[in-house]
């Protein structure tokens, strides 16, 4: 019998309190304390507003290296965190959920669902593509974290963007679409809080259309609408044109 693998988060520790700076500050801070108390009591104000900006400068210096030492912890979980593909049947039962509610909007035959399969694929890729090429950063397809699939994942630092897209013909984003999404960074969330991870979540949500002009300002109306301020992370919305895409990736 095959020996299971060993969870990487199994390694995933506290960060270790480093005593010696801890009490060298608490002698330095207390020093500086001590010497603003004798300073006023001596009437020396110059040298008792000297030890109290020394105090200052001693606390900003402490802030911005705990800081500093944060996230850096948080950029060095990113070892401990398994970047697992999305199940192919995962990724199949996505993609047909959407083709059929394209096609149940666009009023098509099922003779023509390959059409729209690959229209949607295309869609897809470009938009992923775009986004991409915004963010300058390297970009994981069909990315699995905290118990969560996403189309993809942008990692910069601590900070990791977790991308849903969708294909809009009408001016409306599905409440059960939105729902889904909101459910799926919700995980992703909590199984990263569980494992005791730093790393941060942000959700982009990239919103392909063939919208004319009124139906994309209906759209942004339908989205101001959305509940999107009660979800647990920070969201980001994009629009981005098919038709504009396929010109700036396809043709010649």
């Amino acid at each position: 019998m095959a020996k299971r693998a060993d969870n990487p988060f199994s390694s995933l520790e506290r960060p270790r309190t480093n005593w010696p700076f801890v009490v060298v500050g608490l002698i330095l801070a207390t020093t500086l304390a001590f010497g603003i108390v004798l300073s006023v009591n001596a009437g020396n104000w110059p040298i008792g507003l000297l030890f109290a900006a020394s105090l200052g400068v001693f606390g900003l210096i402490t802030l911005l290296h705990i800081a500093s030492q944060r996230r850096l912890a948080a950029v060095d979980d990113r070892r401990f965190v398994h970047w697992d593909t999305a199940a192919t049947e995962i990724q199949r039962q996505s993609v047909n959920v959407e083709v059929r509610e394209l096609a149940r909007l666009l009023e098509v035959d099922d003779d023509q669902l390959t059409d729209l399969l690959s229209a949607f694929i295309v869609a897809e890729d470009l938009a992923l593509r775009q986004v991409q090429q915004e963010e300058k950063l390297p970009l994981m397809r069909h990315v699995s974290i905290g118990g969560a699939s996403f189309d993809g994942i942008l990692v910069d630092q601590d900070l990791v963007t977790c991308i849903e897209v969708a294909f809009l013909v009408r001016p409306d984003l599905r409440p059960e679409r939105t729902a889904a999404i909101m459910k799926k960074i919700t995980t992703a969330k909590h199984g990263l809080h569980t494992l005791k991870s730093r790393l941060r979540l942000r959700l982009m949500i990239v919103l392909v259309t063939q919208l004319t002009e009124s139906e994309q300002m209906t759209l942004r109306n339908v989205l101001k609408a959305q509940r999107f301020n009660e979800t647990p992370v920070d969201v980001d919305i994009r629009m981005l044109d098919f038709e504009l895409l396929q010109k700036l990736y396809v043709s010649e």
